[in-house]
């Protein structure tokens, strides 16, 4: 299963000062060094946290799997074709949300999605989207010609108890419905070191994408280890 490491809150501190450090471009080597299969970054309409420099380094120097997350407007597209990340999440974005919210409307954007698909195909990059855990929503992904779905995992990581299992099992059928459609499946979102087990065992997830447990720990024990200690519970 591949971990995909997201190293936006690394920048996110850099940009607390406006300055140089903590360059978010060294995390992810170190990320790399603890065992991470990719490193994801969201590149954001207002840059609030990673730049274009950022993605553009990483580009040229790690050896492992890019993920770029990213709106799906023509500024962002043109983006991607120039840089040509190893695949590309299309994501929701709010400018006022501190964080992504919940997946695609997948129903509402499905001639916009179709069309930003296929210009990022076009280019040879492989395209997921990041769609709430619904069987529907699996089935309109699959319509807009998409590569893969990453599945929202908010709803389960902050559920507790009988309704975190009722949220798991939607993830699950979620991850099934997407493989007979013969979609790739990922997962992500407010996963941690004490709830990633349940998804981990999910059959046919073929990786999760993780990042401010990882980075909060890093802060605390280093981030290659964090990223080792995360590889182990997957």
């Amino acid at each position: 299963m591949i971990l995909g490491v997201n190293v936006d809150h690394v920048a996110t501190v850099r940009e607390a000062r406006k300055g140089v450090e903590p360059d978010p471009v060294m995390a992810a080597t170190l990320a790399i060094l603890g065992g991470a299969d990719g490193i994801t970054i969201h590149l954001r309409e207002d840059r609030r946290h990673i730049h274009d420099r950022d993605l553009k380094i990483l580009r040229e120097v790690i050896p492992v799997e890019l993920n770029l997350e990213m709106a799906a407007t023509k500024e962002m597209i043109g983006i991607a074709l120039k840089v040509k990340p190893d695949m590309v999440t299309l994501v929701p974005e709010k400018r006022e949300e501190l964080t992504t919210e919940g997946g695609l409307d997948v129903k509402r954007q499905k001639s916009n999605l179709k069309n930003a698909i296929r210009r990022i195909q076009g280019a040879g990059i492989p395209v997921g989207l990041f769609i709430n855990p619904s069987t529907d929503d699996i089935a309109v992904s699959k319509e807009t010609g998409a590569d893969m779905v990453e599945i929202h995992t908010g709803l389960y990581a902050n559920a507790k108890g009988g309704k975190q299992e009722k949220e798991l099992i939607k993830v699950a059928r979620s991850v099934k419905e997407a493989l007979s459609l013969k979609l790739g499946a990922n997962a992500g979102h407010g996963l941690n070191y004490f709830n990633v087990k349940n998804i981990a065992s999910i059959e046919g997830l073929r990786g999760l994408y993780i990042g401010h447990s990882i980075i909060s720990r890093a802060v605390l024990v280093g981030i290659e280890r964090a990223v080792r200690e995360m590889k182990v519970l997957l």
